[in-house]
């Protein structure tokens, strides 16, 4: 063998190493990222099933998988190559667009709220936004619109959040760690959901179902007696199908009362931090002492505690700033775009 080959293949095992060790680097650093970003992923995981709740089962599943799809897309597409762009050349711009993405946040899950309270105000103010539908394509497109929209928001403070985490490096390292913290995430937060909203499917059939070992195993012939292990087995999964039918309606209104407040956290949460960035950290310095004090009063459950008020703070604050927003987006908002779709119209006739 020459020695240009010996010193080649000598070349090539040195890179194979490198490579490795920049798998493992992209692993770790997404490991690590994601972790910052649990978070605001158990938050997307809370608001995602609202969007849901109210349609056919066969709709289920294709509504998730479009969300989905429109997630993938909001990270990938969109705020990846933003964030990185954003990162070299305008950093001073993340946390304004942060933080009016927070504002939208507020204003949805504080609408919301605002709707649950008034339900005859909240249906005039929807009619006056324009956001009625009369079809079920129609409310199903404007589902997972919202959903998407929402998700928008979630997903740029994960990516946020992502990029802050990563150690200054290369671009490509970058790239390649949002990628993988976006495709994780989203596979992880979209599998979920996919699993609660499809829960009482599966009840059904696990009540219903006779033979629950042998369909398990696919060893179930069509009209043959239960095996000892299906009789044995039965009565606990048909319990467990019954519980999980009368409870999924349950959990699904519970996670969409957990999915606004969660919205709502998380919006207050990210004008609060922003306020720090331009010198208006009173509040948040407020928030975080009230908190530690909480914490210190109750010294078995500190950290939970010290958790749970600085949600709460956050939560409130995003409360009141949504509620302020919805007359302005009703008084103001809405009549600008209205005259400016106007004006448009207008052009368009004379043209």
């Amino acid at each position: 063998m020459s020695i240009g080959l010996i010193a080649l293949l000598d070349d090539i095992a040195g890179l194979a190493k490198v490579a490795a060790a920049s798998l493992d680097d992209v692993g770790l650093q997404a490991a690590k990222a994601g972790a910052k970003a649990a978070g605001v992923v158990i938050d997307d995981a809370a608001v995602t099933p609202r969007y849901v709740v109210g349609f056919a089962a066969a709709r289920e599943l294709p509504i998730v998988g479009r969300i989905a799809l429109g997630s993938l897309k909001n990270k990938l597409l969109y705020l990846l190559p933003a964030a990185l762009l954003l990162s070299l050349f305008a950093p001073w711009a993340i946390t304004p667009l942060l933080m009016i993405g927070g504002a939208y946040l507020c204003y949805e899950g504080s609408e919301k709220v605002f709707e649950a309270l008034f339900p005859h105000g909240a249906h005039q103010h929807e009619a006056a936004v324009g956001e009625a539908t009369q079809t079920a394509q129609g409310l199903e497109d404007e589902k997972v619109g919202g959903a998407i929209k929402t998700d928008f928001i979630l997903s740029a403070e994960i990516m946020a959040i992502t990029l802050a985490s990563i150690p200054a490096g290369s671009f490509t390292m970058q790239a390649v760690v949002l990628a993988v913290v976006g495709i994780g995430i989203t596979a992880v937060v979209y599998g979920g959901v996919a699993l609660i909203v499809k829960a009482d499917d599966a009840g059904v059939a696990m009540a219903a179902s006779n033979r629950p070992v042998s369909r398990m195993f696919g060893r179930a012939v069509p009209g043959s007696p239960p095996s000892g292990a299906d009789r044995a087995l039965a009565p606990l999964t048909k319990a467990f199908g019954r519980g999980l039918v009368k409870g999924m309606p349950i959990l699904l209104k519970v996670l969409s009362v957990v999915g606004t407040a969660a919205m709502i956290w998380v919006g207050g949460g990210i004008i609060i931090h922003g306020l720090e960035g331009y010198g208006l950290a009173w509040l948040g310095h407020a928030i975080h002492d009230i908190a530690l004090a909480a914490g210190h009063a109750v010294p078995a459950l500190g950290g939970f505690v010290e958790w749970l008020v600085s949600a709460a703070a956050a939560g409130l604050f995003g409360l009141v700033l949504g509620g302020l927003l919805i007359p302005l987006v009703h008084f103001v908002a809405v009549p600008l775009l209205k005259a400016l779709r106007g004006g448009r119209k207008a052009e368009k006739h004379t043209a």
